[in-house]
């Protein structure tokens, strides 16, 4: 055999353990407790809403430690502010972690410049745990539900080559 087909079978090789490694690592993890709060802002009114820190049980968390089904929970806060706060087409933020002092410094963060700013004036309210909760969202069962379904692929005509014009109208037919 010759060295560039050596090389070459190596390398094949080598890329194929390196995916199939970082596939086996790549599944979301249990952690038995997590804190989060969540920001709800519009670009149309000067309305923010901030929840209060809470803390959730059995969150799932990526494994680049980012938190597992955020449109999930930030759809919780989205629907409870559209159902109870009438305020709809709101943007929906939600920050976890697993370190309480990480949660407490953000939340302090985003509440000093909303509270704090000097170029534009918030009306900052804060939503009670009493009014709303966040509800552990189990990744396994929205994994499956989730799945993707694969849509019907419709036949497309064939190209004869000839485009028509931007102005939608098709050429005259050419002369002989």
């Amino acid at each position: 055999m010759k060295p560039n087909r050596h090389i070459a079978i190596a390398a094949a090789l080598t890329m194929l353990f390196a995916f199939s490694y970082s596939a086996a690592q790549a599944k979301n993890v249990v952690e038995k407790k997590a804190y989060m709060f969540g920001f709800s802002a519009s670009f149309n009114d000067s309305i923010v809403y901030f929840t209060k820190i809470q803390e959730v049980d059995s969150v799932w968390f990526t494994p680049k430690k980012m938190l597992a089904g955020r449109s999930n929970y930030s759809s919780q806060l989205r629907s409870y502010c559209e159902n109870k706060l009438d305020q709809p087409k709101r943007t929906c933020v939600v920050i976890a972690n697993k370190n309480l002092k990480k949660v407490e410094k953000k939340y302090e963060k985003m509440k000093k410049m909303y509270t704090q700013s000097k170029k534009a004036t918030y009306d900052v309210r804060f939503i009670s745990e009493e009014d709303f909760k966040f509800v552990t969202v189990n990744m396994e069962e929205a994994k499956e539900e989730a799945a993707p379904k694969q849509p019907e692929k419709k036949e497309k005509p064939k190209k004869d080559g000839k485009r028509p014009p931007r102005d939608g109208k098709m050429p005259p037919p050419p002369r002989k």
